[in-house]
């Protein structure tokens, strides 16, 4: 992410009514908050990036970490991914009938949840016929872009 692009999000987080905002790219992550008039952000960046010195605004402090390396599981079949960040419903409405279950017969296109993004409920389709076997989101739950919801075989 470079400089200019940073600099505008920290302007944008310093007048409006957010208080923090984190944003995922190829190159990294950034996660600027907003607490007692100073705005105070992260940049992660991604393993073949080194990181650039940044010009850092008045009264804001700056910390860089690295991405870190969290061990990963290897499922078999296929993986349904989050198309979005936002709040993640297994029903059309509290009390209702989850859409799947473990077991349940998907078609590819059929509904298999709900994801709530900024009072928006976005219906996340199968993109792969099959049987799920795996549901790896709790309802209720916050997911992010790209996270894995469901597995199915």
């Amino acid at each position: 992410m470079d400089l200019r692009k940073l600099k505008t999000l920290i302007d944008l987080v310093s007048d409006s009514n957010v208080s923090e905002l984190e944003i995922t790219e190829a190159e990294g992550k950034v996660r600027i908050v907003k607490g007692g008039g100073a705005v105070v952000h992260s940049y992660a960046p991604a393993p073949a990036y080194a990181p650039a010195p940044m010009a850092a605004a008045p009264a804001a402090a700056v910390a860089v970490a690295p991405a870190a390396a969290a061990p990963v599981e290897v499922v078999p079949g296929h993986t349904v991914k989050s198309p979005m960040v936002g709040t993640f419903y297994r029903s059309s409405s509290p009390g209702a009938k989850p859409f799947v279950e473990i077991g349940s017969t998907v078609k590819e296109g059929e509904t298999i949840c709900i994801i709530e993004a900024m009072k928006i409920l976005n219906e996340i389709e199968a993109d792969k016929a099959g049987t799920v076997t795996r549901i790896l989101c709790e309802n209720g739950q916050a997911v992010e872009f790209g996270q894995p919801l469901f597995i199915v075989e």
